[in-house]
């Protein structure tokens, strides 16, 4: 008799079921390229970040400083650009002359030591240049009128905020003025600094209830009114500029 010969192989099911498991392990992957992307981009800009404000420290010692301006104040923060003429070159990364884009920057803000009027307290902000062409707010007033006070790097702005009797320690509410609200000013992960105590808060999430109110990484303990200061997003929209900040007490 004829032996008929037996025939194996995958039936339709088995491959479908294949390729589907298949499918997922790759999303899977390509999700942990993507985090491995990130990560390394934000590890290379933190370090990048630590260069920058090594020199931005170095440039306000060259150039020198005068703790007797009676424009600076041992209860608020100034602007450094406000009290300094520094060609605009300085504040760029690298400061040498190169033919490579220069796309990070720094800014700064400073006051009068408490215990000392010699000691200076500086906050550094370091960020990236979103584009050649991208403009920021100058302030939190031509935030809502005039584009001439538009700067080509990104700074700090000064904005008014409370905290509502009652609402959880980690809130604060932006305080609406005739100008706005300048809720705009402060994105999802965006790092604050407390006017009053020089205190580094990062932005968790802007509420839509209640009304203008961020919720911070950790308890607000500064008062129930203030201000504080936030690097200004690209006019139009986009993502936070800032890399990172820093802060250090010098004697002049």
């Amino acid at each position: 008799m004829r032996r008929r010969s037996l025939q194996s192989g995958f039936s339709l099911m088995e491959t479908l079921l294949a390729v589907g498991t298949l499918a997922i392990g790759m999303v899977f992957v390509a999700g942990t390229f993507l985090a491995g992307v990130y990560f390394a981009t934000l590890s290379t800009e933190r370090t990048i970040a630590t260069v920058v404000v090594d020199e931005a420290f170095a440039k306000i010692q060259l150039y020198g400083f005068d703790p007797s301006d009676p424009n600076l104040k041992t209860d608020g923060y100034v602007r450094y650009d406000h009290l300094m003429t520094l060609p605009a070159d300085e504040y760029l990364y690298p400061s040498t002359s190169t033919s490579l884009d220069k796309q990070y920057c720094w800014s700064a803000l400073c006051r009068r030591g408490a215990s000392d009027s010699r000691l200076v307290e500086f906050t550094v902000f370091v960020s990236r240049k979103a584009g050649a062409n991208s403009k920021y707010w100058d302030s939190f007033y031509t935030f809502h009128h005039g584009e001439e006070f538009q700067t080509d790097l990104p700074h700090p702005v000064r904005t008014e905020i409370a905290q509502d009797p009652g609402s959880p320690t980690d809130e604060i509410r932006i305080t609406p003025t005739s100008w706005g609200s300048g809720l705009a000013l402060v994105m999802d992960g965006a790092s604050i600094v407390d006017d009053a105590t020089g205190q580094v808060y990062r932005v968790r999430e802007r509420l839509a209830d209640p009304e203008r109110t961020i919720r911070l990484d950790r308890p607000w303990t500064g008062g129930a009114s203030g201000a504080i200061w936030v690097v200004s997003p690209p006019v139009g929209g986009g993502r936070d500029p800032l890399v990172a900040v820093y802060q250090k007490t010098l004697r002049f």
